[in-house]
């Protein structure tokens, strides 16, 4: 099944074995949830009491103020959790809603099943409880990742600092944006006229090339 290779790749099921994931899927009460494009996954203020975890299509984590300017905080794909640290932390609201990008399959587990102790006693279940420290530090790289653009103080900063995460996820000078012009305006919390503008400056100062979402670093 497809969401079984998207789950042995992810942090929480590293090093559990393919055949042995469906067993503890069944074993922690886990299901799957369908969410329409632009469907809301999570929403603001919400208790959360279970791990999600993308297994199709891709999500974004977004904050509305009070004038209705919508930031984008994550940008949340297949493999990608939805909610693990308000889970961890318990009786928590979110702070942010969740929103489906696309078509997307959310499959969800219990927090309280993965911190029980297993009544087998089985080595899989330590690895999994050992591996969801591992993806809360990641999360939590993320949201740092996220921060990092904010506090830039020129918008030019924030834009160079993205794209050169994107460049060293992209393992090359070259890469697509996983976002639009207003998707990007709002990641970087600006103005998307005075973005479109810096880029444009950008290019032809020669620090960057890009057409529409194909970007390049010189």
């Amino acid at each position: 099944m497809h969401y079984i290779n998207v789950l042995k790749n992810s942090i929480l099921f590293y090093g559990i074995e393919p055949k042995d994931v469906n067993e503890m899927l069944s074993c922690l009460s886990s299901y799957i949830k369908e969410y329409k494009k632009d469907e809301i996954i999570l929403s603001e203020s919400e208790y959360v009491d279970k791990i999600g975890i993308i297994i199709s299509g891709c999500a974004r984590s977004i904050k509305n103020d009070v004038s209705g300017k919508t930031t984008i905080i994550t940008l949340l794909n297949e493999g990608s959790y939805v909610g693990v640290l308000l889970a961890a932390s318990k009786n928590r609201e979110s702070p942010v809603s969740v929103q489906a990008s696309d078509n997307t399959i959310v499959l969800y587990i219990p927090i309280d099943n993965v911190f029980r102790r297993c009544e087998k006693n089985c080595v899989r279940h330590e690895i999994l409880t050992r591996n969801l420290f591992d993806g809360l530090s990641q999360k939590a790289m993320v949201l740092h990742d996220r921060n990092d653009c904010l506090i830039k103080s020129t918008l030019r900063d924030k834009i160079m600092t993205y794209l050169i995460r994107l460049s060293k996820e992209q393992n090359s000078a070259e890469f697509v944006l996983p976002l639009d012009r207003n998707g990007l305006s709002e990641y970087l919390n600006a103005d998307r006229s005075a973005l479109s503008r810096e880029l444009s400056k950008m290019q032809k100062e020669g620090l960057i090339n890009f057409t529409k979402n194909h970007f390049r670093l010189n």
